[in-house]
């Protein structure tokens, strides 16, 4: 790595001559003077304190919230998608693919459009979010949707892109890669250091290997790679870099039972991916952080989303929830670790992937329905017990 240096100026700072992360973090991006930015200004997403969520918990230490939900399309995919449809449209490009759950087309179909480029998306018939495929849709994406589960389309996507002149702009694309470990850099920058933990989902596992890449990159080798024998469960003593802490829905959690699943199912459509493309990189970035990959089921992926909308007002997708999820699991063990930075209490991020609002059918199947009352205020005054 060189020596230079990121801006003063914290990630979170919104201010008006915000470009976008290539021309915030260029220096430590695989781009040129040659490479025609496109940008929807994505980056610069809040890590929120979940001082309310802690309490709830009964969590010792300090709890983030990296709200990528606030990213142009609504998910952490716009960070990776900035670089993949730059280099694109640097290589001369005219056509992108992708297979997608939902949101990988949701961000592809945006940044296509703005690009000026066709947009081609292979989707599991009836297994996207109607949110998600909406946005599809709306951008001008050619969207198939094939009798087959997310791993059979990004089968036919790679095969594709290696006999045609398409693109291809998953997270096996490396530039998808490059843009999503930014999120680690402005997570060090709002915080002053790395946390101690930090909880994520994974289906692909592109974004588990993107945050561990942005923090090693980030601290210029001044890191410990731990043995790949490194005792389990985690172990107490801290380094300067976080654990990593993986977690999978129950029925699509090919790398915690160690093969791949062949029919997965989960309410968390995001992470419904039976044999991610970088299974070897999320290995590494567990081993190396002393960290963990685990399992979380439905009913504690929902529960942590409606306790998260309900305590801190933040509205993720289910699939975001699993990090809160995997927290709630293991926040004995890591309140008993303590912090790296000499003190008893952890500082714990979760990433939040996207916004509530790609899956508002969950939201109303979970939650109670509206009552239906009178248009009469004496009425409503009444159901709510209000006295005067």
């Amino acid at each position: 790595m060189s020596e230079k240096k990121f801006s003063d100026t914290p990630a979170s700072a919104k201010t008006s001559n915000y470009r976008g992360l290539i021309e915030r973090y260029r220096d430590y991006l695989s781009v040129s003077g040659k490479t025609p930015v496109v940008t929807l200004l994505e980056g610069n997403t809040p890590l929120i304190r979940a001082s309310n969520l802690a309490a709830e918990i009964g969590f010792s230490g300090e709890i983030y919230l990296k709200y990528e939900g606030m990213n142009p399309t609504g998910s952490f995919k716009d960070r990776g998608m900035t670089m993949a449809i730059s280099k694109a449209a640097e290589a001369g490009s005219s056509t992108v693919i992708c297979a997608s759950t939902g949101n990988t087309s949701a961000s592809a179909a945006a940044y296509a459009a703005r690009a000026k480029m066709r947009c081609v998306v292979l989707i599991p018939d009836g297994a996207i979010a109607l949110g998600k495929l909406s946005q599809a849709l709306v951008h001008g994406a050619e969207v198939f949707a094939v009798s087959g589960n997310f791993d059979e389309a990004l089968n036919i996507v790679r095969e594709l892109s290696e006999k045609y002149p398409l693109t291809l702009v998953n997270s096996v694309n490396p530039y998808r890669i490059e843009g999503q470990k930014t999120a680690a850099f402005e997570i060090i920058e709002t915080l002053g250091r790395a946390p101690d933990f930090h909880f994520i989902p994974v289906g692909n596992a592109g974004n588990i290997t993107a945050y561990w890449k942005g923090y090693k990159e980030y601290a210029d080798g001044k890191f410990f790679i731990a043995a790949a024998s490194a005792p389990y469960p985690l172990s107490t003593i801290h380094y300067p870099l976080p654990h990593m802490m993986g977690f999978q829905a129950e029925g699509a959690a090919p790398i915690v039972r160690g093969a791949p699943v062949a029919k997965p199912e989960t309410v968390a459509t995001a992470i419904r991916i039976g044999n991610p493309a970088s299974w070897r990189q999320a290995v590494e970035a567990r081993d190396e952080s002393l960290g963990a990959i685990d399992i979380v089921t439905d009913d504690e992926i929902l529960a942590a989303y409606k306790l998260l909308a309900r305590s801190e007002g933040v509205f993720c997708e289910p699939a975001s929830a699993a990090s809160v999820a995997g927290l709630i699991k293991y926040k004995k063990i890591i309140s008993d670790s303590g912090g790296s930075d000499g003190k008893d209490s952890p500082v714990a991020v979760c990433t939040l992937t996207g916004h509530g609002l790609k899956d508002p059918d969950c939201a109303v199947k979970n939650s109670s329905r509206p009552m239906s009352v009178p248009c009469d205020a004496a009425k409503i005054v009444s159901l709510l017990g209000i006295k005067s």
